[in-house]
């Protein structure tokens, strides 16, 4: 057993004044956040490389954590993101030939504060009760009323702009497609090469695989790069990729995105899905507590997907205006997954056809992408 893992006592504290007691994992020390729940089954290297769940301690339903260790290759970006880590039981041993490491060794390379021993079942069904809440992990200070105070003074997540603490800091181009992952259809090539602009909210790097596969040449820019200057590069189409925070406060993105609309052909994803929804005159709403995990279904051109999800926000269905509607719907709580404007050719999912982790139901989008930009 590696030193430290399993002994240190850690907390998790809720604003509601909830305690969850357990041992520490991954770094030592306190972080604050709000609290969600992921259901996937697989994929927790993928959740923590997720630029999305910036902010955010994420509860992990899946009851063994850490079996197959973590590899560069899996990674979804150049870090990890979440603010804390909760688990059932962290496995002290790693089995899996791909592994470069093991989690509790990365989580401490890169000062994520984990915490095991916690009953999950029971912490996600006082979420999904009471919604999703501010919290926080420590495994320093220990006072229960230290830490709910901690909590409570955590800003919420509506009103937040996180944008800019994931964005790249200059543009780069990616043309490397799925390689040894695989993963999903590598979809029908387009006739020529086709040069997209993304812009970067948080983007996940297995949608630029998936974009290359298809042969795009993408070049991934800041999030608050103006429109005019995408314009200039000439783009076939442009890219909303995913993101953390509220999608109400990404003003510069629905302006550039505003400016964007009918002059050349948009796909968004996830953040992207909403930046776009705002740009057309609609509006948005935070979930009780959020879609997070592998498994949602949903409702799509006449049959149903099981989807990749992490959003916490959603497009209102019926504050989008005429000329543009409601293509996909998920079927547990009937929330806006997709939405299309035809006659400016734009449109979007809230979920990831991406699947990383998840399944490839939705890899058609991409493709729908490419026909679009190929008239």
């Amino acid at each position: 057993m590696q030193a430290g893992f399993l002994r240190t006592p850690a907390v998790l504290a809720l604003e509601d004044g909830t305690i969850w007691a357990g041992s520490a994992f991954g770094a030592i020390g306190q972080r604050t956040g709000e609290v969600v729940f992921n259901t996937a089954m697989t994929g927790y290297q993928e959740v923590l490389s997720d630029p999305s769940y910036f902010n955010q301690i994420v509860v992990m339903t899946a009851p063994h954590i850490g079996n197959t260790g973590v590899n560069d290759a899996d990674n979804e970006s150049r870090k990890y993101w979440l603010s804390g880590f909760v688990v059932r039981a962290a496995s002290p041993r790693v089995s899996n030939y791909r592994a470069d490491s093991s989690l509790d060794d990365e989580m401490r390379a890169q000062g994520i504060v984990g915490i095991t021993g916690i009953d999950t079942r029971a912490l996600v069904r006082h979420i999904r009760s009471a919604g999703a809440m501010r919290g926080v992990v420590s495994s320093t200070v220990l006072d229960s009323d230290t830490l709910v105070a901690m909590a409570r003074s955590v800003p919420t997540m509506e009103g937040l702009d996180l944008v800019p603490q994931v964005t790249c800091a200059q543009s780069y181009t990616w043309n490397t497609g799925v390689g040894e992952w695989g993963l999903g259809s590598r979809g029908t090539k387009a006739s020529r090469t086709l040069n997209v602009v993304a812009y970067d909210f948080g983007i996940k790097q297995h949608i630029l695989r998936l974009l290359a596969e298809r042969n795009i040449t993408v070049t991934v820019v800041p999030a608050t790069t103006p429109a005019a200057d995408v314009l200039a590069m000439k783009p076939d189409g442009v890219f909303l990729s995913n993101g953390p925070g509220d999608p109400a406060m990404v003003t510069y993105g629905i302006a550039n995105t505003k400016a964007l609309l009918g002059k050349v052909p948009l796909f968004g994803i996830c953040l992207g899905h909403q930046i776009l929804g705002l740009a057309l005159g609609g509006t948005t709403y935070k979930l009780s507590f959020g879609h997070h995990g592998a498994n949602q279904p949903v409702k799509a051109y006449g049959k149903v997907e099981i989807s990749s999800h992490n959003h916490g926000f959603a497009v209102q269905a019926d504050s989008l205006p005429a000329g543009s509607g409601v293509t996909h719907v998920n079927l547990n709580d009937n929330c806006v997954e997709g939405l299309e404007a035809p006659g400016l050719k734009a449109f979007s999912v809230q979920y990831h056809p991406e699947a990383a982790p998840g399944p490839h139901d939705a890899s058609y989008l991409f493709d729908r992408f490419v026909q679009l930009m190929e008239g």
